[in-house]
């Protein structure tokens, strides 16, 4: 051997090619977020982008917090933590993961801890470096690992007591898949998220915490919206993405439930307290979800939702423009059931800048005068030093010595006492001098509850509602109708969106057009056709009306066939033809006219007039109907619950709500292929 040249064939010849390992090359690490379930804790990966962030400020130690996941969280690295920005929620932990293990019954690859990753990685790269594998290593828990080769690594649970004797572990044992680095593994990356955020979505909840069947909070469903919407601006708009003229559509969840259930109210105690004892769950189900409805008709509580809901909205806001300082595009809300209602009452009761600027400027006596529309009057007003409260002390007789004419004294005198008898009630309610809830475009009062109302520090693009009971509320208010001029005073846009089987949800646009039946617009499916069921159902509608029409059409031709031969008798029985003739045509020209008036080509034929839908959606359709899937058609009772909690999860929904958003920024939506 010693005299063989090392470039000898012969010296080759005993060694095994496919033995010669690779050189060793450092793993490449992936970063990893913990959620916690009630019983289930899983590992997931955070986007390449972020774990390049995370990696890069662990190694270089420049930075201690880095923003992940569009901003919403905030991980401080050296604590390997993860916090939320925008909700309250617990952290969770973080970890820079290398090495993943698999047992039999595990579906999938869990990481190990950092320490016990690095062990292994130091073993792998002697193992490598030496060519040295069958190595064992043991672990101070227990756990032994053995590499066998660099692709069959395992890891055996620690028993009890072994013979000192056996110098491998128990086939009893059950051992551990081992993989090194996220490549090898079968986890799914999430893409990363654009950085400019072109729109700004507040979505308010309903009744109860749980948002869903499954018991989700506000924050996991608005999470599950805001992917539908990631994924479909990646396939509905993937030119304008590429191209680089749009980013993304932030969704944040607005939770005023924990706010009215807190300690800070004590409502929660002091219904307990009177809560009968029998059928205990479902009572704490009604005391936890079905109360807030009548919390909101209360004068107390309705004070609380809108101004929790308001200064949530506000706070978010705030926040979301100091983490987006570049951020220039609208704000559109979102309210799904109760909350759609909340929203709806708060929208009807902002002010316009414009509103607000005069208010500043015009003197109180200058304001109820415009109202009134006595302004000639109010260099009287101002000559005697008369403000409202002045004005509240005079009788009619005063100022009658004033110059001022019968009917302006009666307008006068009239308002200042509506203004007081409202002040007064607004007091015994909230204890404070609130403003009058202003409904000047409805032909009715509302007979909401009497609260005064927060304001927005922002003016929303467009207002959607989910599954709203709306409408079903003004009309128990007692508004029959409201009127087509009547839009919200600082929202443009409103959308009624509901699934045909939701039990809560009510239309909108039938007390706006109340002199003709629209049926609502039916809401395309996100992959650009009907769903098969309901063209199948159309296809047998239009076959039936084909058919309807050609028996028509037979049954004219057989009548007019069978009508002429009586007209065209011999003269010998003219006189008896004739009688029958005068019984029997008014049948013949009211049968033909049935058939007329019955046929569907003379409906069709009828041209429908044009439907003015009013100001409250800028003169466009307000009711949206979502298409019912095959399954949920068999028994709509049975999905009805369903239905009212489905538009978290609804690619339709999201696919509506981006195409109004990117409509007004002039981008169209695209067609997938």
């Amino acid at each position: 051997m010693d005299e063989t040249s090392p470039s000898s064939s012969s010296s080759f010849e005993i060694l095994d090619m496919e033995s010669v390992a690779a050189p060793y090359q450092e793993v490449q690490p992936h970063w990893f977020f913990c959620r916690t379930a009630v019983d289930d804790t899983s590992w997931l990966p955070f986007s390449r982008e972020d774990s390049e962030k995370l990696e890069n400020v662990c190694k270089t130690g420049k930075g201690v917090v880095v923003a992940v996941d569009g901003e919403r969280y905030d991980v401080r690295v050296k604590e390997r933590k993860r916090y939320a920005v925008y909700w309250e929620q617990a952290p969770t932990e973080v970890r820079r993961c290398t090495w993943f293990y698999k047992g039999d019954k595990d579906t999938k690859f869990m990481p190990y801890p950092e320490g016990f990753s690095n062990s292994l990685e130091e073993a792998y790269m002697i193992a490598v470096t030496l060519g040295e594998w069958k190595r064992k290593l043991d672990f101070p828990t227990g756990e032994t690992v053995i590499l066998h080769n660099p692709k069959l690594i395992m890891q055996y649970q620690p028993l009890g007591l072994q013979d000192e004797w056996m110098s491998s572990p128990s086939e009893q044992t059950r051992p551990r898949t081992v993989k090194r680095g996220v490549d090898n593994i079968s986890v799914e990356i999430p893409d990363g998220e654009p950085e400019k955020v072109d729109h700004l979505v507040f979505m308010v909840h309903g009744i109860g915490p749980a948002c869903d069947l499954r018991f989700r909070s506000i924050i996991q469903c608005v999470n599950d919206f805001r992917s539908a919407s990631l994924s479909l601006l990646a396939s509905h708009y993937k030119r304008a993405q590429q191209e680089g003229k749009i980013g993304r559509v932030e969704f944040l969840p607005v939770n005023w439930h924990s706010a009215l259930h807190g300690d800070a109210t004590g409502v929660d105690e002091d219904i307990q307290r009177i809560t009968l004892p029998s059928i205990s769950r479902l009572r704490h189900f009604t005391n936890d979800t079905l109360l807030d409805l009548f919390f909101y008709n209360s004068p107390t509580y309705c004070q609380t939702i809108v101004d929790t809901v308001a200064s949530e909205i506000d706070s978010l806001h705030t926040l979301f423009k100091k983490r987006h300082p570049d951020f220039n595009g609208a704000v559109s809300v979102v309210g799904h059931s109760l909350g759609s209602l909340i929203l709806f009452d708060m929208l009807t009761n902002q002010k316009t800048d414009s509103d607000s600027d005069s208010e500043d400027k015009k003197s109180v006596n200058e304001i109820t005068l415009s109202r009134l529309g006595l302004q000639q009057y109010l260099d009287i007003l101002h000559k005697e030093n008369l403000d409202l409260e002045s004005l509240a002390l005079c009788q009619d007789s005063d100022l009658k010595d004033l110059g001022i004419p019968l009917g302006p004294r009666k307008k006068i005198l009239n308002y200042i006492k509506r203004k007081l008898l409202l002040q007064v009630r607004h007091w015994k309610w909230t204890q404070s001098v609130t403003s009058a809830v202003d409904y000047n475009y409805f032909d009715v009062g509302i007979g909401q509850v009497s609260i005064a109302y927060p304001q927005l520090a922002f003016h929303p693009q467009t207002f959607f509602a989910f599954g709203s009971p709306i409408g079903m509320f003004l009309t128990v208010r007692g508004l029959k109708h409201i009127d087509p001029s009547y839009s919200f005073p600082t929202c443009k846009s409103f959308y009624n969106i509901y699934h045909p089987y939701d039990p809560v949800a009510y239309r909108i646009e039938p007390m706006i057009v109340t002199e003709v039946d629209v049926e609502p617009m039916l809401i395309p499916h996100h992959k650009g056709r009907k769903r098969m069921h309901l063209e199948l159902k159309d296809s047998l509608t239009r076959m039936s009306m084909d058919l309807k029409n050609n028996v028509w059409g037979s049954l004219r031709t057989a009548w007019q066939s069978f009508a002429r031969p009586v007209a065209a008798l011999p003269p010998v029985v003219e006189k008896e033809t004739a009688a029958k003739r005068d019984t029997e045509e008014p049948l013949v020209s009211v049968s033909a006219e049935v058939c007329e008036a019955e046929s569907p080509v003379a409906i069709e034929q009828t041209e429908q007039p044009e439907i003015k839908m009013g100001m409250l959606n800028g003169g466009r359709r307000i009711d949206f109907v979502l298409q019912e899937k095959p399954i949920e058609s068999f028994n709509e009772y049975l999905f009805a619950i369903q239905s009212h909690l489905c538009y978290w999860e609804s690619e339709d929904t999201a696919l509506l709500l981006l195409k109004e958003i990117y409509d007004k920024l002039g981008v169209s939506v695209e067609q997938p292929q």
